[in-house]
């Protein structure tokens, strides 16, 4: 009876890590498509991999922990929520970039040398990154604008016309 149990919470676990790493590199692998599409950096692909790969791994010890009786549910939930609301209202601004930086990048809506028109701002895209986008004015000058300011709009891409209508 107790190698039975032992056995079923081996599998249990090494289910459970295998379901995490899958995830983990498969979400690895569709951002760092994404970013190299985009012509984002190597370091800031690398920077977002491990983190991803970090979240993961602390979410496979909680696994294991929950799994091997050492916490009860109730405990285990409570402290990664309030976690994650901790995070999620720290790192909220930053979260937003991000995201509105991965949104941009899978539209395709902005790649290296549009030239582009938002608020005013009249340049070259000069470099697309997970928070910021980096703009060269007809002037010489550079200007960098958040992905959420980005995303929200409005903006005019003159060069992406012909691109952008083919997604229609």
């Amino acid at each position: 009876m107790v190698e039975s149990s032992l056995i079923g919470l081996i599998i249990r676990i090494g289910v459970a890590i295998v379901a995490f790493w899958l995830t983990g590199w498969f979400l690895v692998r569709i951002i760092s498509a994404a970013g190299r599409r985009a012509g984002v950096p190597q370091g800031q692909l690398r920077l977002l991999s491990e983190g991803i790969r970090t979240v993961f791994i602390v979410l496979s010890v909680i696994a294991f922990a929950n799994l091997a009786g050492l916490t009860s549910e109730f405990t285990a939930l409570t402290i990664s929520g309030i976690v994650a609301i901790a995070l999620s209202l720290a790192l909220q601004t930053t979260l937003t970039n991000v995201i509105s930086g991965f949104l941009v990048l899978l539209d395709n809506t902005l790649t290296i040398h549009d030239f582009i028109q938002y608020s005013g701002i009249k340049g070259e895209v000069i470099k697309l990154g997970l928070r910021n986008i980096w703009i060269k004015t007809e002037e010489g000058n550079l200007v960098i604008v958040s992905n959420r300011q980005i995303a929200d709009g409005p903006l005019i891409n003159y060069t992406a016309g012909e691109r952008l209508m083919k997604k229609l």
